[in-house]
């Protein structure tokens, strides 16, 4: 199976540093970006599995981010991860987003990043695995429907 990518997003240096240096011995690739308009242009060149966004940023929040990733991105796995934690808001990530999970700060990398991402990569897997079996099922179909 292919090596995946992470994508964090966060207008936070130090959080940025801090996931970079707790997950760097993870077995996926890792690409950090400052804000949404800067995910939105690495999504345009690279391959990414999994965005982990967090909520309040500036210019673009990690809603707007994920609801833009769903269109044009829709298998990529979406997390938020946030102090920021109003029910209502978390419902409309969560209803708008289609996020996969939300994790709350503060957070232990070992106990929550690690975990979670590790879930996350393993769900895109299964999807991807699923979607090449419904090819694979449509395509033998038409094959026996061209059969006299």
């Amino acid at each position: 199976m292919e090596k995946r990518t992470v994508l964090f997003v966060d207008d936070d240096e130090i959080v940025l540093m801090s996931l970079q240096r707790g997950l760097r011995d993870e077995p996926y690739d890792k690409i950090l970006a400052r804000s949404g308009t800067d995910a939105l242009r690495i999504l345009k060149s690279n391959d990414v599995h999994v965005v982990v966004t967090d909520m309040r940023m500036p210019e673009m929040t990690g809603l707007e981010l994920l609801k833009i990733v769903k269109q044009s991105h829709p298998n990529i796995v979406r997390i938020v991860f946030s102090g920021y934690t109003q029910v209502t808001t978390l419902l409309t990530a969560i209803n708008q987003g289609e996020i996969y999970r939300y994790i709350p700060k503060p957070w232990k990398i070992d106990d929550d990043f690690k975990i979670v991402i590790q879930q996350a990569i393993e769900y895109y897997n299964l999807n991807e695995q699923r979607d090449a079996m419904i090819a694979q099922l449509m395509e033998l179909q038409a094959q026996n429907q061209k059969k006299p």
